[in-house]
């Protein structure tokens, strides 16, 4: 008899380890689905932040060239980031490009300029776009207008092709 009741005493203690170690795997995989998925919201938001900088032009009237000379910087931003060369919009990679009236005008990464160079050269041409402009508009019409179209690409879920022409 006294076996019999010291083995229900092992296998009642067999018993409670088995469920506290079946409670503790319950409670990592649990937490590390929940860690997962705040962590894929967290990067869902930040790519909606960021494609909302170009998509918040989309189907607005009063773009001017300010807002597209905007654009073509952060693009050309994101592009030096990723250092990729100037290449045109596939959608199956990083790159973004602006089209002025079916011209790039955002520029991609060049190793043979040192960053101060590349500050330089992209402020001013960035400048000469938005003088040109201003210089070729006659002073009843003000500055002209453009309307805006973003495309996502399906790969990478970004903005990768802006397209802004001028409305006549």
């Amino acid at each position: 008899m006294e076996n019999a009741s010291k083995a229900l005493i092992m296998a009642a203690g067999v018993l409670i380890g088995l469920m506290i170690i079946s409670l503790g795997v319950y409670l990592f995989v649990n937490f590390g689905g929940t860690a997962g998925q705040i962590q894929a919201n967290i990067d869902e938001n930040q790519l909606a932040q960021f494609n909302s900088q170009f998509t918040s032009y989309a189907g607005k009237e009063n773009v001017t060239i300010h807002d597209v000379v905007s654009m073509a910087k952060l693009a050309t931003q994101n592009n030096q980031s990723y250092q990729l060369p100037f290449q045109t919009a596939n959608g199956n990679n990083n790159y973004i490009t602006v089209l002025r009236n079916g011209i790039a005008i955002e520029l991609g990464y060049n190793e043979s300029y040192n960053a101060t160079q590349r500050a330089n050269q992209i402020e001013e041409k960035y400048n000469q776009i938005i003088s040109d402009e201003v210089t070729s508009i006659s002073n009843e019409d003000g500055l002209p207008k453009y309307t805006v179209q973003v495309e996502i690409s399906n790969v990478t879920r970004r903005v990768y092709l802006v397209t802004c022409n001028r409305i006549t």
